[in-house]
């Protein structure tokens, strides 16, 4: 196991061993708990703290960097004993791996509490464990100068960083670190060489892999299962400094970020990507980039679906429909049926005026153009970003990173529970295995729960949708009656009162299940034992994103596809479990609901994840410095500090992502009934960026630094959410939108030559003779002097040999809703096989680069070994003729004596 203590045995037969202090402390620490080493630091010899800045991030000599810190607090309730022998053991493995610790006594702690065991990685193990990782470090400077990615870089001048912000060190060309070559790599201060995101990484795979003993036969090992008893309470490393001021002695990386990246005033300014990958590693960096390239893209689609927006508000009054359904001689002279049975009155069309209004807004002639060009937009997003992603890899030096340095590692959590080992066909190695049947029935408890939430949720939407249907008449029964209500009914109509209560309440339900489910999602998964960490992260991201398409998605669908589809029609209703009536869209189409259901869950779920952010991490650490400063005349170091800071956690970047692929989702599969969602999702991702910046550098602990080179299996999401967006946008503008069957009106059905569309409204609905009204739906009110009632649907009038059955025009707007669909796909589909196959995924500057730096590279390899291999011969041949000489001279000493 690479994170053994034993490790450093196999460096320290080479000569590079720890010194005699060391061995020295560890002596001691064999032979004392964890409790009594911190009484071993003596009144003459403990460091004095008020000498040191409270900001120090180095051990008492003021020397050794503080790379990794770890906390704990004796509970002596229970288990204190097991606790500190775990502990105890679990430190002296550590020294035998080669770091070392220095402990800081509770009662110099700010609580009087907690005990911190500040860790120290020597240069040792940095070159032992940077070869183990594979890490990258710089051989040569790079002369090659930076490429300016836009021609329009001078006009960008108000949103570019200052270069020292940008690129706060060279470009260098590297190469895989090994000890044996040391001279080769620009080692300029051992100190410093190493970064300290690459720093707390080694040591956290260190204390990754460290046993502590062995219990129930099993051996233990891991500082996650250590935190996870409670056997430490935290485990972290630190940050620079302040985030409000730079340090005295050493750099502060983090006020920089704090000042350049974090500050809201910075919104319109680019992010610091170098200065981001080097202080919380290439995993956060990543997501940043990730972030940052979707907002400026969405730029575009904000720009045309405000400029479709606006062309539906100036022509909003000169809309024929509208124009018609408000004009009293025609909306008001046209009775409408009853909404619902008994309790609902006839009404008049031009009642609904302002909501046709509304409607055009969102669905005219240009929610057909937005559509097709929302599917071309998703293509190029991702086409864009896979060439950003190789260019980020080029600059990031992760062309050659393989997955398995870290996420295809074995869990400790794995490599603990199997019992079973077997050959790896690929390393022929021994390793951990656990049989299929071993894990068969978790993964059936998963699969089950999964579902069972899954039905949850549309149990839900079921119960909400039962909800409008039982309120509707009564919201509409009490509009009626109530005559102070009389003058907001224009634009106040119980559908518009029904559909806002229930959106509402959906919002709060999702809300709700979002929470349980995740909590649940995590446990199922630990349960599972995936086998990588790799395998942790898709299994999870999978329970995830299922239930969380379901659970934000599922009312946008049902309104989208299946509201007002399948309701009948008056005397012959349909009927949700033989009680309530089916609902019933708008006169002016479902389109106007859908705009609300998504804007409300939309909007709704990113104040509330922006608020909760920002306020969570806020609120929980003032609490916990509150319940801390209790003693003030001590000094409230650096640890303690960092301490006191909520935990990023390892799932933090996960949920951001999860949030991220949400919104993509609200903004690309309904686009086309609100073209306003990039415009919201383009202003919550630059709050987005900055909160997401300001907590990380201020609120949270500093994370472990983590590899990666994409965005993972989130980047295969995004693209099957792409191809599902082509399909949906489709129905949406055949289905739920009023657009195809104006357009029959206008080509096939329209009797006036001059105003094409005048007459449909009248044309879109059917006739039916209120005698035919069944006694359970017959409205309680009879005073009445009509006897035809309207309802929108294409079906033959009352006194057709086929009444009530679907018109001939029923069937062509049917085919050109289909034709529609087929013609719209088929040309999505080309296009973004087209761009596809024209958008190289690698530049090709980047491609020459590559290649470039690997041919440098193997180069300044060659003439380093061809050096090294004539200093050796050099060596060597002096030494021979030393030798040679000696031997002559010994023979002539021979001679003479004889």
């Amino acid at each position: 196991m690479m994170g053994d203590p034993n490790v450093l045995e196999m460096v320290q037969e080479e000569g590079l061993t720890s010194n005699k202090d060391m061995e020295y402390s560890f002596e001691v620490h064999e032979e004392v708990s964890s409790r009594e080493t911190s009484f071993l630091i003596s009144e003459e010899t403990a460091f004095q703290r008020d000498e040191q800045s409270k900001d120090s991030i180095f051990f008492r000599d003021g020397i050794r960097q503080i790379d990794f810190v770890l906390s704990y607090v004796e509970d002596a309730k229970k288990d204190v004993d097991i606790k500190a022998e775990r502990r105890r053991e679990f430190e002296r493995n550590l020294r035998k791996s080669g770091l070392e610790l220095e402990i800081e006594d509770k009662r110099d702690s700010e609580n009087g509490k907690t005990y911190f065991v500040k860790i120290h990685a020597p240069w040792e193990v940095l070159v032992t464990y940077a070869e183990v990782l594979g890490i990258k470090m710089p051989i040569k400077e790079n002369d090659t100068p930076r490429t300016q990615h836009t021609p329009l870089n001078y006009m960008l001048g108000p949103v570019k960083l200052p270069d020292t912000v940008k690129y706060p060190h060279p470009e260098y060309f590297t190469a895989q670190f090994t000890r044996h070559r040391q001279e080769l790599f620009l080692i300029e201060d051992e100190a410093t060489f190493f970064p300290s995101s690459s720093r707390n990484r080694i040591v956290y795979y260190i204390l990754s892999r460290c046993p502590f003993g062995i219990e129930d036969g099993k051996k233990k090992f891991g500082i996650e299962r250590l935190l996870t008893s409670n056997t430490y309470s935290s485990a972290y490393p630190l940050h620079d400094g302040q985030y409000w001021k730079p340090s005295e002695h050493c750099l502060n990386e983090r006020y920089i970020l704090y000042k350049h990246w974090a500050r809201f005033s910075f919104f319109y300014k680019e992010q610091p990507l170098e200065l981001i990958r080097n202080y919380f590693g290439e995993k956060i960096g990543i997501y940043f980039v990730f972030l940052g390239f979707y907002t400026e893209m969405l730029f575009f689609a904000a720009v045309v679906g405000l400029a479709c927006f606006i062309y539906g508000l100036f022509s909003m009054e000169g809309n024929q429909s509208s124009t018609e359904i408000c004009d009293p001689n025609i909306g008001g002279q046209i009775i409408m049926c009853p909404l619902c049975d008994k309790m609902c009155d006839f009404w008049r069309l031009n009642t609904t005026c302002l909501a046709s209004k509304f409607s055009h807004l969102f669905d005219n002639e240009s929610t057909v153009f937005f559509a097709i060009f929302m599917g071309i937009w998703v293509t190029l997003f991702l086409e864009f970003w896979k060439q950003r992603q190789a260019r980020l890899e080029y600059e990031w030096d992760l062309v050659d990173f393989e997955e398995e340095q870290q996420q295809l590692q074995l869990r400790p959590e794995f490599e603990a529970m199997c019992k079973h080992r077997k050959i790896n066909p690929v390393t022929k190695e021994i390793e951990p295995h656990m049989p299929l049947h071993a894990r068969i029935p978790w993964y059936m408890l998963s699969g089950a729960t999964v579902t069972l939430w899954m039905a949850l949720v549309l149990s839900s939407m079921v119960s909400v949708i039962v909800y409008r249907l039982s309120l509707f008449a009564t919201f509409a029964t009490f509009m009626e009656s109530e005559d102070s209500l009389q003058h907001v009914k224009s634009f106040f109509t119980p559908q518009l009162a029904t559909s806002l209560t229930g959106s509402c309440l959906n919002f709060i339900v999702i809300m709700i299940l979002n929470f349980f489910y995740e909590k649940i999602s995590a446990w199922i998964t630990k349960m599972e034992i995936p086998r990588t960490y790799q395998e942790y992260e898709s299994s999870l991201t999978l329970k995830m994103f299922l239930f969380q398409f379901v659970n934000y998605y599922s009312s946008c669908f049902y309104v989208a596809f299946f509201k007002g589809k399948l309701v009948g029609y008056p005397g012959k209703y349909t009927y949700m479990f033989n009680k309530w009536r089916s609902e019933e869209c708008d006169p002016g189409g479902c389109l106007v609901e859908l705009t609300t259901q998504l804007t409300i869950i939309m909007v709704g779920r990113q104040v509330f994840g922006n608020i909760n952010e920002a306020i969570y991490p806020l609120a929980f650490n003032w609490w916990r410095r509150r319940k801390a400063r209790t003693n003030s005349e001590k000094l409230y170091s650096r640890w303690e500090q960092d301490h006191d800071l909520e935990s990023f956690g390892n799932l933090g970047l996960f949920y951001e992502y999860l949030e991220t692929v949400i919104q993509f989702g609200f903004v690309t599969l309904f686009v086309a009934s609100f073209p306003l969602a990039p415009l919201l999702a383009l202003i919550n991702n630059i709050v987005e960026i900055r909160v997401d910046a300001w907590k990380l550098t201020t609120q949270y602990r500093r994370p472990v630094a983590a590899k990666a080179h994409s965005i993972g299996v989130w980047q295969d999401i995004l693209h099957a959410m792409a191809v599902l967006s082509v399909a949906t946008n489709a129905f949406i503008v055949s289905f739920t939108s009023d657009i195809i069957p104006r357009l029959v009106y206008y080509y096939a059905y329209s009797q006036n030559t001059t105003q094409r569309f005048s007459g449909y409204v009248n044309n879109s609905l059917s006739v039916f003779l209120i005698a035919d009204f069944p006694n359970h739906s017959m409205p309680l009110d009879n005073n009445r002097d009509f006897t035809t009632c309207r309802y929108r649907d294409y079906r033959n009038p009352p006194d057709h040999e086929h009444k009530y059955a679907h018109s001939m025009q029923f069937w062509h707007v049917l085919a050109a809703k289909m034709t529609f669909i087929i013609v719209m796909e088929h040309i999505a589909f080309i296009v973004k096989f087209l761009l596809a196959w024209m958008i190289p995924d690698i530049p090709k500057d980047i491609v020459e680069k590559i290649k470039q730096e690997k041919l440098m590279t193997v180069k300044i390899l060659h003439d380093f070994e061809l050096n090294k291999l004539k200093e050796n011969w050099v060596l060597n041949h002096n030494t021979y003729d030393k030798h040679v000489l000696m031997e002559e001279s010994k023979a002539q000493l021979a001679k003479s004596t004889i």
